[in-house]
């Protein structure tokens, strides 16, 4: 029998819902995703790490779960909030159910409630903290929200980040290329999958891997991952990014913007609702070409703040916020959406391309 659940707001408000997933309740910064499939990979990917996600899209199930989709080795997002919950999924590919795949993992999830509202509150007063909870009523759940550390004062980059190097060995290259090494602030794993299909060696370094460390590897270049949280709690980071900066050719991911504009001198802030889902609209300011993009991340850069070292190279075109650097000297560029996509239109991923051929060219 399905239990009465409740998602409670850090604001006192309440929406209530039937459980499925995991019995039990879990807090997180609420956000929504205006995809309209991709939520195993939303549920996977480590940037979701201490969020519940609440899709705009009404019917999440339907194709399943299957083994091939996540974006790292379990469910990152602590809960999952949707309108409606199919238990009967149709595709030759699945395996089990959201709510199995959930159960098994210990994530609770509610079902049944109005998912645009909820967007619309957050759009209007922007994200905030909340819980999923069957097994609490709504005055305990606000009294144990309102005792929790806000989300930007927690560092989920140090939580989640592989605590050992290791060597990508999915999929393959065909031939033999450069060696890249990935530092993992919450990679996911289409990002090690595009670096193998144009035929680099991938190693993944720990978060905390010091400048000599990388040095010792000897990379051809580096990549810097996506990743959960506040940029600016990441200051162990900053150094190390200045150097493989001057030091290597780099691409910076979503998170890795943000690291690379603090690594010469920028501010980043948090935006109001985030960027999340596989419809935002990024120009390219050197071609002038749009491409539709898919994002996931809450902070941006500060233009004003930026330093005559670096450039902006794209704008989102919904709020003129930066979505990507280039440095004007060094081999060194960023993008803040997610080139890799999955969930979401595959228009950028001719930028791993991009990368290896800047490392062609720092080989000449």
């Amino acid at each position: 029998m399905t239990n009465t659940a409740y998602m409670v707001l850090e604001d006192g408000t309440v929406f209530t819902g039937k459980s499925f997933g995991a019995e039990t309740e879990a807090i997180g910064e609420v956000v929504f995703n205006t995809s309209m499939n991709g939520y195993q990979e939303m549920l996977t990917d480590p940037s979701y790490t201490g969020q519940i996600i609440v899709p705009t899209y009404p019917l999440i199930g339907n194709y399943g779960i299957n083994p091939f989709d996540n974006e790292s080795a379990c469910i990152r997002a602590t809960a999952f909030a949707v309108h409606q919950e199919c238990r009967q999924p149709s595709h030759y590919q699945s395996t089990q159910t959201v709510h199995s795949f959930l159960e098994k993992a210990g994530i609770p999830g509610i079902r049944g409630l109005d998912t645009r509202a909820i967007t619309r509150k957050l759009r209007l007063a922007g994200v905030m903290r909340g819980m999923v909870t069957s097994t609490k009523t709504p005055e305990e759940a606000l009294k144990i929200i309102r005792n929790t550390p806000d989300y930007g004062q927690i560092d989920f980059v140090r939580k989640i980040s592989t605590p050992s190097p290791y060597e990508w060995q999915k999929e393959k290259p065909s031939f033999a290329g450069f060696h890249v090494a990935v530092l993992d602030c919450g990679l996911k794993y289409s990002i090690l999958n595009q670096l193998k299909s144009h035929g680099c060696k991938v190693t993944v370094l720990p978060c905390t891997t010091s400048p000599k460390e990388i040095d010792t590897l000897n990379p051809d270049g580096i990549v810097l991952s996506p990743g959960p949280g506040n940029p600016e709690l990441l200051d162990y980071l900053i150094t190390t990014v200045r150097h493989v900066c001057e030091k290597y050719p780099v691409m910076g991911i979503c998170l890795g913007n943000q690291l690379i504009g603090r690594a010469f001198g920028a501010k980043t802030f948090k935006l109001k609702f985030g960027h999340r889902g596989g419809n935002h609209p990024v120009k390219d300011l050197e071609s002038g070409r749009v491409y539709i993009t898919s994002q996931n991340h809450g902070y941006s850069i500060d233009p004003v703040t930026l330093k005559n070292d670096l450039k902006v190279s794209h704008l989102n075109l919904n709020d003129g916020t930066v979505e990507g650097l280039r440095h004007r000297e060094l081999p060194v560029f960023s993008i803040q959406y997610h080139s890799e996509a999955s969930p979401g239109p595959m228009d950028s991923t001719y930028l791993f391309k991009q990368f290896v051929e800047m490392i062609k060219q720092t080989k000449k």
